[in-house]
């Protein structure tokens, strides 16, 4: 699995395992809660992926951390970072994580100040911005912790959370989605909560209900001609457009 993956690269590279728990947890449930509209718990988690980042930060640098519970002078440890000598550690762990760590944190720490009516709901904003950024923060550390590009790393931490459907259940390893639903959007859920990861059309025609098999190839050639889908080799997974129906439509929601 990704996570274990990634726990793993974390922990080899000297990470105490307390604090790749604390992050990695963190960060599917602040995933988790932002694709349910849980707004504010988004952030709410993404103030404690800080804590943790924090003080993998500080682990790098001292080879010690403020233990987890007690009180972190965050600004105190911003400019120690700032402070190592150019060449000494990436300039990730002096300059840029600490700073895009610093955005997550004041938008967590003032979650409830006001905003101007401009039309726009500052939740889902907020929301929004402090997820692209943990993105960007996971991805880093495990780049600078794994043998792997920018790119590979990104693709790595996107396999790290199983999108939470509360309208799907599973019943020992096979899902069923439990709303009565055309065989579009059916399969679309079940792509959803499968991820960013391609899954074999077999798998797929093995899990949607017997009726929805005969034309199953037509349902998944219309989904991928909206582009909700892409299909190549055998396989296929949701685009950006699909998560967004997915979303939009409220498709995953509980019954």
């Amino acid at each position: 699995m990704a996570t274990d993956a990634v726990k793993s690269q974390l922990i080899s590279g000297g990470i105490p395992q307390e604090l790749v728990d604390r992050l990695t947890g963190a960060f599917a449930e602040a995933r988790h809660n932002h694709y349910l509209g849980g707004h504010r718990l988004a952030e709410v988690e993404g103030g404690r992926l800080c804590e943790a980042a924090y003080r993998i930060l500080e682990h790098i640098v001292d080879g010690s951390y403020t233990p987890l519970g007690s009180w972190l002078d965050v600004g105190k440890l911003t400019r120690h970072l700032a402070n190592q000598p150019v060449g000494s550690v990436s300039d990730s762990v002096r300059i840029h994580l600490p700073r895009v760590l610093r955005v997550i944190y004041d938008i967590r720490n003032s979650r409830d100040a006001a905003h101007l009516g401009d039309g726009i709901d500052p939740n889902t904003q907020d929301s929004s911005l402090v997820i692209a950024c943990l993105n960007w923060v996971m991805a880093e550390l495990v780049r600078l912790h794994h043998d792997v590009d920018a790119d590979e790393a990104a693709a790595l931490i996107d396999q790290l959370v199983e999108r939470a459907v509360p309208v799907i259940q599973d019943f020992d390893g096979v899902p069923r989605v439990l709303r009565d639903l055309p065989a579009g959007d059916t399969c679309l859920l079940l792509l959803y909560q499968h991820g960013s990861k391609p899954m074999p059309v077999d798998d797929l025609r093995a899990v949607v209900r017997p009726t929805m098999r005969g034309n199953l190839n037509r349902t998944l050639q219309r989904l991928d001609d909206l582009n909700y889908a892409h299909m190549a080799n055998g396989t296929i997974r949701i685009t950006r457009v699909g998560e967004r129906r997915v979303e939009q439509e409220r498709l995953a929601d509980d019954l």
